[in-house]
């Protein structure tokens, strides 16, 4: 152990002088209370601790002791369901010793150890074990098999492979040479868990939500942004995605978010039933919570827990969703720790790092071959929100999470007071994966998917450059061809991009009725444009009564979808030619 003394407490920042052999990001606790802290800056034997709690009343002088490791996250069986905050103690457990507030300088077991689960051995004595390599399983939840496996770095011939009910600092399986292996291990929340490879970002993420994954779809590994003004749907889109999105796990970080705001996320998630289990949805879900009152330093911290613990599910062969909300809030914490030590500020005051400490966060999601002999395959995808004043996308946090993210998902306040929801806006938004999805999407929905989508999406940039020519001069003045076009496109913006989040059947929409959907309003469009060339006028074209169907087309249950979906446009283009005379 290293000990020194406060010189200087500024804010959550404190000096310490003493500390020679200490090292960059080791934790220490810090005066009589012992205070969580880790090193940031050394300088000789001054040591620039970060506070992950309130340094109110710390005085001069009072003993500051290095532990000599850095920010250990505990990875193990009950981690599921949890709610922890930024350095991974288990708000339920505080909640239950002290109250509705924290106390400063308590400690809380990432995992229940009192607990004991059923370990069903797989490996055998005698066999040679590597990094990755799996020992056994619990059944953690009744949705998610935990896998044991060998911590990177570690391996040799097991000795014992024990079986029966074991509390998580129990060892199961003993090495030849001495070394053990318990149900849980410890692993630094800054460094990336190791993979055997990276593979092509070639699947997609389905989400359910028809604007994100027809027209800005993310792919399986990758990792997008949803920025937008106050009020304009980020954390309803993220807590949407948690539930309907095609993930094993689901990691939610409320990084700096109002107290109400994750409040809600608190009591609705352990009531959410998982449509795919039926189970609740807090089964396969962890929710680590830093509110914007609780201390900064903390909040830099809890993009890092959360990530270490969705790298920890990956490298058992599950897919994990990791929302952040909001990495605005992240990087203002970098911001209010980097004035503190005053350092040359970047642009509006934001660290000259940020740009890169973004990257280094989101180069840790990814679609990876896991390391074991088992071949298994991870990934983990990151939906991160941003949070821009004054809704300014031209701000430093929106422009760096730009330049890295694959998809971008821009939130309009205009939609959002339209009560248009998700108010993404098309025009705004875009994604670099479509060329990557497109094969699966050509091969598991069809052929004409992108050729689909590409033709909507013209219908709305279209209409974008109509709606200038109306405002100066209305509707009236344009020709019937651009009124058409116009008619369409708000069929695409209502019953297409707009979905019912509350519905039991438009909550979520499958990839293949998106597609049908989708065909029957360009189909429409298609046709309509034919039989205008052909002296059909647009009234008469409009006053055959299929729009009513197809604003009815979301509320087809999917089974059903197929065979309606492919009757209406029959019957739509048989309708609208005979309007055709020759």
């Amino acid at each position: 152990m290293i000990e020194g003394q406060i010189t200087k407490v500024s804010g959550p920042v404190v000096e310490a002088l003493g500390m020679a052999g200490a090292r960059m990001y080791d934790v220490a606790f810090i005066g009589r209370l012992k205070l969580i802290g880790e090193i940031i800056r050394l300088e000789g034997d001054r040591a620039i601790i970060q506070v992950y709690e309130d340094t109110s009343g710390l005085e001069v002088d009072e003993n500051v002791v290095c532990t000599g490791q850095p920010l250990l996250l505990e990875l193990g069986p009950g981690m599921l369901s949890a709610i922890y905050d930024g350095v991974q103690r288990r708000l339920p457990d505080l909640a239950d010793k002290y109250g509705d507030y924290i106390t400063r300088g308590t400690v809380s077991e990432p995992l229940d150890r009192e607990r004991e689960w059923e370990f069903v051995p797989e490996a055998k004595p005698g066999q040679t074990v590597g990094q990755g390599d799996v020992l056994g399983f619990v059944q953690e939840t009744e949705v998610i098999k935990h896998l044991i496996m060998v911590p990177p770095g570690m391996g040799g011939v097991l000795a014992e492979v024990k079986s029966g009910s074991f509390k998580v600092s129990d060892t199961v399986a003993f090495t030849e040479d001495g070394a053990e292996f318990a149900l849980s291990h410890k692993w630094p929340a800054r460094v990336a868990r190791p993979v055997v490879s990276k593979m092509d970002p070639n699947l997609p993420f389905i989400t359910g939500t028809r604007i994100l994954d027809t027209f800005f779809p993310v792919a399986q590994g990758g990792y997008s942004i949803i920025p937008g003004g106050f009020g304009t749907g980020k954390t309803v889109t993220e807590q949407t995605l948690a539930k309907w999105a095609q993930a094993d796990v689901v990691i939610y970080v409320g990084c700096g978010e109002r107290g109400n705001e994750m409040t809600d996320v608190l009591t609705d998630f352990p009531e959410l039933e998982d449509v795919r289990s039926g189970y609740p949805l807090m089964k396969r879900t962890i929710l680590v919570a830093n509110t914007s009152n609780m201390p900064v330093a903390a909040r830099e911290a809890s993009i890092y827990t959360g990530i270490t613990m969705a790298e920890y599910y990956r490298d058992m062969g599950y897919d994990v969703a990791m929302m952040a909300d909001s990495t605005s809030r992240w990087g203002e914490a970098l911001r209010e720790v980097s004035g503190r030590l005053e350092e040359m500020p970047g642009e509006e005051g934001y660290p000259a790092y940020l740009a890169t400490r973004l990257a280094d966060f989101y180069e840790r999601c990814g679609r990876a071959v896991c390391l074991g002999s088992d071949e298994r395959v991870g990934s983990i995808t990151v939906v991160g929100a941003v949070s821009p004043p004054g809704g300014d996308f031209s701000e430093p946090m929106t422009q760096n999470s730009l330049r890295i993210s694959g998809a971008f998902w821009a939130l309009d306040t205009s939609l959002a007071h339209r009560r248009h929801f998700p108010a993404i806006s098309w025009m705004k938004s875009y994604s670099l994966y479509l060329d990557q999805v497109e094969e699966w999407y050509s091969d598991k929905v069809n052929p004409e998917w992108k050729s689909m989508r590409d033709k909507a999406m013209m219908i709305l940039q279209k209409e974008d450059e109509l709606q200038e020519i109306v405002q100066l001069v209305g509707p009236d003045a344009l020709p019937e061809f651009a009124r058409a076009t116009l008619e369409v496109a708000r069929m695409l913006r209502e019953d297409y991009l707009q979905q019912f989040a509350f519905s039991d059947v438009d909550a979520y929409c499958d990839p293949t009725k998106q597609y049908l959907m989708l065909k029957v309003i360009v189909t429409y469009y298609d046709t309509m444009q034919e039989i205008l060339v052909k002296g059909v006028t647009l009234k008469e074209a409009l006053d055959v009564p299929f729009r009513p169907r197809i604003a009815r087309m979301k509320e087809i249950p999917l089974e059903e979808a197929a065979e309606q979906l492919e009757t209406l446009e029959a019957e739509m283009q048989s309708e609208l030619r005979k309007l055709i005379r020759y």
